[in-house]
């Protein structure tokens, strides 16, 4: 089973740019990754007018592109996380990114200037990042521009290095 692991922060906390970061460090170790965006405003990749439209609007339920560099899946409707997940293969760790309940690995994300805190208890997370140096816990705490703990922390705990 490839290891998953969330991270739950309020909107604006710095959830991608956090991510962001620690993807080339991740890759650095020779880590191959996937990472789950959850928006909950709704999305529009294809284009009116391209086949891939076409294919999707005359009732396909998926609609699949391949190209020389990259592909694309267009799915007409919602899938869960669980769904999603059971797509990926060929890679070493799943990150995701805004699915702030759900029974996966989640770190939490804290950011004083929001006000807002964590989304849960710190004792459900399973680390913390936080620009906060008063948070205490039970579980990790990563300054908010320690990436590289952070990925060294994720190393070990669900890749074994």
């Amino acid at each position: 089973m490839i290891p998953v692991v969330g991270f739950a922060a309020w909107s604006g906390t710095g959830k991608t740019t956090l991510i962001e970061k620690l993807i080339p460090r991740l890759k650095e170790k020779g880590l191959r990754l996937a990472v789950i965006k959850h928006d909950a405003h709704g999305l529009k990749f294809d284009k009116e007018g391209k086949d891939s439209w076409r294919f999707s609007n005359a009732g396909a339920d998926y609609t699949i592109v391949n190209g020389p560099d990259q592909s694309a899946i267009f799915v007409q409707r919602s899938l869960s996380l669980d769904e999603t997940i059971a797509m990926i293969t060929d890679v070493d760790l799943i990150l995701i990114e805004g699915y702030k309940t759900g029974e996966h690995d989640k770190i939490g994300i804290s950011r004083k200037e929001t006000g807002k805190g964590f989304t849960d208890e710190t004792g459900s997370f399973k680390a913390l990042v936080t620009d906060d140096p008063s948070v205490a816990a039970d579980v990790p705490v990563f300054a908010l521009d320690d990436a590289e703990g952070l990925a060294d922390w994720i190393m070990e705990t669900y890749i074994g290095e």
